[in-house]
């Protein structure tokens, strides 16, 4: 599925519908926000379930060598021996949004795979990097103690893409200011479910039950509202478009000599791509 290989396709036709039982929880916040010790110690509690999860965990590909240290297993050392459990780490390949471009292929493979939990940890993202809510079921959104007043919150695009808020490294002193802030910014939403605000301590497991019954809650309420179904059309839609446009990508490769006439200034660039898409026979000349 990463790789691109040829019999990707046939491998997709092969495992059939997606799963509709499978939760696909998306964790994502700033480097350094403990993602990876929140992942590791919520495999734990769903193992205590008895459920078989699956960890997706995108590191950052370098943009000079494409190498990624792929570092994110280290963290999980006490599920390495666990049958019930899965972790891939997955280079983001320059990909944009904190994911992978193969991420929403591989959650369908292990959906088939029979993994009931399927964790997403995100590259540490900035304010605009949100593709993860276009993947996740529920979309957990982590920040620290520390992150600024009520109004940087506020306009951190990130927060508006939260499914359920988790203040990681609560036993910092400054833990009580960042979480009035985050309740004076979820008390201006307007939307239909507003975020709960979980404070968590993720090396030591405090609030991770609570963080828990977040989600359980969450997962209620995207069945009962139809919201789950929403979604899932959003991310089908989502992966074919992206599909498509790398097709499209590979069959259009720039030609030097137009290219050169952009360069230049003999041709404007919207009259070169409206010359490539005709040589493609995409565009009508």
């Amino acid at each position: 599925m990463e790789n691109g290989d040829a019999r990707l396709r046939s491998v997709l036709v092969e495992l059939g519908p997606a799963g509709t039982s499978t939760r696909v929880i998306g964790l994502t916040g700033a480097p350094g926000a403990g993602k990876s010790t929140v992942t590791s110690a919520l495999v734990r509690a769903f193992r205590a379930r008895g459920s078989r999860v699956a960890v997706l965990a995108v590191d950052p590909s370098s943009p000079f060598t494409g190498g990624a240290l792929l570092g994110d297993r280290v963290r999980m050392q006490e599920h390495a021996t666990d049958d019930g459990v899965y972790i891939r780490s997955m280079g983001s390949r320059g990909q944009l949004g904190g994911l992978a471009a193969a991420t929403p292929r591989v959650i369908r493979v292990l959906a088939a795979a029979g993994y009931e939990v399927i964790l997403v940890e995100t590259v540490g993202v900035g304010q605009a990097e949100v593709e993860i809510a276009s993947a996740a079921d529920t979309t957990v959104v982590l920040v620290v103690p520390g992150m600024g007043d009520s109004i940087q919150a506020a306009k951190a695009g990130l927060l508006e893409v939260a499914d359920v808020l988790v203040v990681n490294k609560a036993d910092r002193p400054d833990t009580q200011t960042t979480l009035r802030d985050l309740r004076h910014m979820v008390s201006l939403a307007r939307a239909e479910w507003k975020p709960p605000i979980v404070p968590t301590v993720g090396t030591t497991g405090e609030g991770v039950d609570d963080l828990v019954a977040a989600l359980d809650k969450h997962e209620a309420w995207l069945e009962s509202s139809g919201e789950r179904a929403r979604r899932r059309l959003a991310r089908a839609r989502d992966e074919v478009t992206a599909l498509a446009f790398g097709t499209l990508a590979r069959r259009l490769a720039v030609p030097d000599e137009l290219a050169a006439r952009v360069a230049d200034g003999t041709c404007d660039p919207i009259e070169a791509a409206e010359e490539l898409l005709a040589a493609a026979g995409i565009f009508p000349q």
